[in-house]
């Protein structure tokens, strides 16, 4: 199963969004310096490890945008943890809440 496809899993799980886009945009990161295990390298846009989710549930009604952030971190604790997730743009909100996508 790919990364996108896990994290896809795991949102749909913890929050039955009524939206959810998971867009890997790693190849927009290609250039960039990243340290892995303390060595420096220049990272060549390829792979999974960097996405935006877009997500909207009524799970999210009472939270703040914080709140909203932490608990998707939460549910994708592990693949944050593991290094295979290098960065998430997460754009949470609620249903009825004005989105710009």
């Amino acid at each position: 199963m790919s990364i996108k496809s896990s994290i896809e899993a795991k949102l749909r799980q913890a929050f039955s969004p009524e939206r959810l886009f998971v867009v890997n945009e790693s190849h927009l990161h290609a250039g960039h310096h990243h340290t892995v295990g303390g060595k420096e390298e220049v990272f060549d846009g390829s792979g999974e490890t960097h996405f935006r989710i877009r997500i909207e549930a009524s799970a999210f009604a009472r939270m703040s945008r914080i709140e909203r952030h932490r608990a998707v971190n939460d549910v994708l604790a592990d693949e944050l943890k593991s290094g295979r997730v290098h960065a998430l743009a997460i754009e949470p909100a609620a249903p009825g809440e004005r989105t710009r996508w």
